[in-house]
C-alpha cells in the first residue's frame, strides 16, 4: 500500500509561515496556532508541505490502509485559511451556521479572513472535533479504534 503524502516534517512551522505571500492568510495563522494550542494543549507541526496540524490520531479503513494523521490542522492556502475537521463539516453544522461568512466541504471549513467570523465558534468547533478524533472514537466509524499518539 501507498504511503501516504500527508506526514509530519522536519520543518519548522515559523519557516512555513515566513513563505506565505498573503497577508491576511499569515496574519490568521499566527491567530490559529495560539487558539489550536489553547484547544489541543500540542505544539504545531508541519505535516506535508503546507498543513499545520497538532496533536496525531491513528486512523484504519476497512480496505486495510491505516496511518497517523493531524488531530487538528489547518493550511494558510491563495484563496482561503482551510480549516480541517477529519470527524467531518456535518459534525458541527449547527455550530458552524453561528460562525460568520465561510464555505465547507466534507471535511474542510474556508476562511477568507478571521476578522470576519466568530473566533469562539471556531474555537469550540476546533475542540470538539479534536476531542472526538483523540477520544478513540471516531476510528470506529472507519472500522477500528482510533487513539491519540500524542496530544
Amino acid at each position: 500500500m501507498a504511503e501516504s503524502k500527508t506526514a509530519p516534517t522536519a520543518v519548522p512551522v515559523a519557516d512555513f509561515l515566513a513563505t506565505v505571500a498573503h497577508p491576511v492568510r499569515r496574519r490568521d495563522a499566527e491567530r490559529l496556532i495560539s487558539l489550536y494550542r489553547r484547544v489541543t494543549g500540542a505544539e504545531p507541526r508541519m505535516w506535508g508541505p503546507s498543513i499545520v496540524g497538532f496533536g496525531t490520531y491513528h486512523y484504519r479503513y476497512d480496505s486495510g490502509r491505516e496511518g497517523e494523521m493531524a488531530a487538528a490542522g489547518f493550511s494558510p492556502r491563495a484563496a482561503a485559511t482551510t480549516v480541517y475537521l477529519a470527524d467531518g463539516v456535518a459534525e458541527h453544522s449547527d455550530v458552524l451556521a453561528e460562525l460568520g461568512p465561510h464555505r465547507s466541504t466534507t471535511a474542510c471549513v474556508y476562511v477568507t479572513d478571521l476578522d470576519r467570523v466568530d473566533l469562539d465558534v471556531l474555537e469550540r468547533v476546533v475542540a470538539a472535533s479534536y476531542a472526538t478524533l483523540t477520544a478513540g472514537t471516531f476510528g470506529t466509524r472507519l472500522s477500528g479504534p482510533a487513539r491519540t499518539v500524542d496530544p
